[in-house]
């Protein structure tokens, strides 16, 4: 069966074609699927009952089901997927006043080589389909109310995006597409490690999304131990990769920074830091680490946090603590799904 999700397809135009159907029915459902939050076939009211059965015997919404769904005390919600392999990701819905904004992943696992992170722990097992991405975006979308709509997308979850690019970019252009989920694509956050070739791509692609780059060190030395894939590349090669990002698409830089306790997290760090980025037009995006069972790093101490910033600030570098939330149901990159026991039993069934 093929999965109508899947956006670089037109199997759903070339199906009604070969019967004689109006190719307004190819609207309608993506009015459902994307406005109407239809869950089925069978909910398409506004389709012929017989043309609703022919689809759910060739088509297949869903290829994955919510194997375990929490919420915290702020609101936020994490939903781990398992897909039709049995392999397990997981995406975050965020409440912030009005922002309605999801995390979403696009690896299983990942290769990038973090040592403080829960998503590698196990390396990378494969892709995600442009479908499976475009599915955790329609499956959040689904935990609001009715009135409230999706405002905000990050590729931050499990997995390097740029990794990902080919499945990526169609799963985004389904995002911000006025007949998908018309997110705007200056409200749609890239998140990468730094892989320079791959920024470029997205450079060439003519990408309008906002790109974030995970630096953690302000020097090539420390960013090697603590990111295993910088070992083939350098910050100065990252830097002007985004540079050219930022020339060619005019959205402005965010510059990711975990923080991590006693480990990168002193002003001496911050002045380097402050002065490898001045005179770029960025947001340094600082992040007190949230631990990790069995990794051997800790949350920095809020004076540490509050005097990194401040340092970044007096150096000129626009700078921000983000603020955490999820804490208490594992809503850091990799923590439900390594902390998650399996089997996992269905809490929130998908109508497939």
């Amino acid at each position: 069966m093929q999965h109508l999700l899947e956006p670089h397809t037109a199997g759903l135009d070339l199906w009604l074609a070969k019967r004689g159907l109006p190719g307004y029915r190819a609207a309608q459902v993506r009015r459902w699927l994307f406005a109407g939050r239809a869950r089925s076939f069978a909910e398409m009211s506004d389709l012929p009952a017989r043309l609703r059965d022919e689809l759910a015997a060739d088509f297949r919404l869903w290829t994955a089901r919510v194997a375990l769904h929490r919420t915290s005390n702020d609101g936020t919600e994490k939903l781990l997927v398992q897909l039709a392999d049995d392999q397990q990701i997981e995406c975050v819905l965020l409440r912030d006043q009005l922002r309605r904004s999801v995390c979403i992943s696009t690896q299983v696992g990942c290769a990038m080589g973090c040592v403080f992170c829960a998503s590698g722990l196990a390396g990378v097992a494969r892709n995600l389909t442009s479908g499976e991405i475009v599915e955790q975006l329609l499956l959040l979308d689904r935990l609001l109310p009715a009135g409230e709509r999706l405002s905000h997308v990050v590729v931050m979850g499990m997995g390097e995006p740029l990794a990902n690019l080919d499945r990526l970019l169609p799963a985004l252009a389904e995002a911000a597409s006025p007949t998908g989920l018309g997110i705007s694509p200056r409200r749609i956050t890239i998140s990468t490690v730094g892989l320079p070739g791959a920024i470029d791509r997205l450079t060439e692609a003519g990408a309008k999304y906002n790109l974030a780059v995970s630096l953690h060190a302000p020097d090539d030395a420390l960013r090697r131990e603590l990111v295993k894939v910088s070992k083939s590349t350098s910050l100065a090669e990252i830097l002007a990769a985004a540079d050219r990002y930022f020339a060619a698409s005019g959205r402005r830089l965010t510059f990711e920074y975990v923080l991590l306790g006693g480990r990168n997290d002193q002003v001496d760090h911050a002045r380097r830091l402050a002065a490898l980025l001045r005179g770029r037009t960025a947001l340094v995006n600082l992040i007190p680490y949230n631990p990790v069972a069995g990794l051997p790093y800790a949350m920095p101490a809020a004076g540490a946090v509050n005097r990194f910033l401040e340092t970044l600030r007096s150096g000129g570098i626009n700078a921000q603590v983000r603020q955490r939330k999820g804490d208490e149901i594992d809503a850091a990159c990799g923590q439900l799904r390594r902390t998650a026991s399996a089997p996992l039993s269905t809490i929130s069934p998908v109508e497939r």
